[in-house]
């Protein structure tokens, strides 16, 4: 019997009322280098789907220029706090922005695949007590996971790699993406391409990365668009706060917008399905059955 299955009912119908009657997205988000602005683009979609109306939990496996510093607060603890009982759920979670909260799980996740079961239980129980429900889940994923990529990531529906316009972070996504569809055998992914001057250089960028991919047999990708070069950006990471929320009519800004509104239609995990549940539930399996597996581009 697994570990979900074998709690208190309670604790079932807690994680089910979390999800609620919505169907629940999570995404992660990747990257094969730093530099990239990864962090910066998550923090911009999660304000920006927040502004929809939706409540986005986003689970930060980083911790210098985490999510929450980009909102301009500073996260205390972290989810392995909640694991040992050390800390309540609702002290760990950081509310950064109306809609918008983060959860620092750095420490967490690299230990996810040795929690003894009485962990494992508190971490459900956790979850399942969480005040109100999220629509959307974001994972802005660490590249140095001592299995190589995360299990959240790998429990995830969809996975957006991040990649800027410059050789070397074309490379690293290609390479990334190598790793986990052959170590993993994840087999599609998302392309965003960041801090590009013009369309045509994204739709060159994605374009080749999905040609290389497909004639290697190595994953099928699609396009989830680009976010341009814009001052503005880096303008808002001075004021420590997304450039959706402080240069609204920026076109970096409009681009991520996009995103956001793109990620809302794609499909969701279906409440007949298990929600959240069923996403702890893989978590916790993957965590504990995945080898580390070192794969070098080529």
């Amino acid at each position: 019997m697994g570990v979900v299955a074998s709690l208190h009912s309670d604790q079932a119908d807690g994680l089910r009322r979390l999800f609620g009657q919505e169907a629940l997205r999570v995404v992660t988000f990747a990257s094969g280098g730093k530099g990239v602005g990864k962090t910066t683009v998550v923090a911009n979609v999660a304000a920006a789907i927040a502004r929809q109306g939706k409540e986005v939990l986003v689970l930060d496996e980083n911790t210098a220029g985490n999510v929450a510093a980009a909102f301009g607060v500073q996260a205390k603890h972290d989810l392995f706090h909640v694991v040992n009982r050390d800390r309540r759920l609702a002290e760990v979670l950081v509310h950064v922005a109306p809609g918008v909260r983060v959860l620092p799980a750095a420490r967490a996740v690299k230990k996810l695949g040795k929690l003894h079961r009485s962990q494992q239980e508190a971490l459900i129980e956790a979850i399942a007590g969480m005040e109100h429900p999220a629509d959307v889940i974001l994972v802005d994923t660490t590249m140095d996971h001592p299995l190589g990529f995360s299990p959240l990531g790998l429990a995830a529906q969809d996975t957006i790699v991040v990649a800027s316009a410059t050789g070397a972070a074309i490379t690293d996504a290609y390479a990334l993406i190598k790793k986990v569809s052959l170590g993993y055998d994840r087999r599609h992914f998302r392309i965003l391409v960041n801090k590009v001057k013009a369309a045509d250089d994204a739709e060159a960028i994605f374009r080749n990365l999905a040609e290389l991919a497909r004639t290697r047999g190595v994953a099928l990708l699609d396009s989830v668009g680009y976010v341009p070069q814009d001052d503005m950006v880096r303008h808002a990471l001075r004021l420590s706060q997304p450039a959706v929320s402080v240069y609204p009519e920026s076109v970096a800004a409009g681009a991520l917008r996009g995103i956001a509104g793109e990620i809302l239609g794609w499909p969701a995990i279906e409440s007949e399905a298990g929600g959240l549940e069923q996403f702890v539930q893989q978590l916790l399996h993957l965590s504990q059955r995945i080898d580390p597996v070192t794969i070098h581009a080529g």
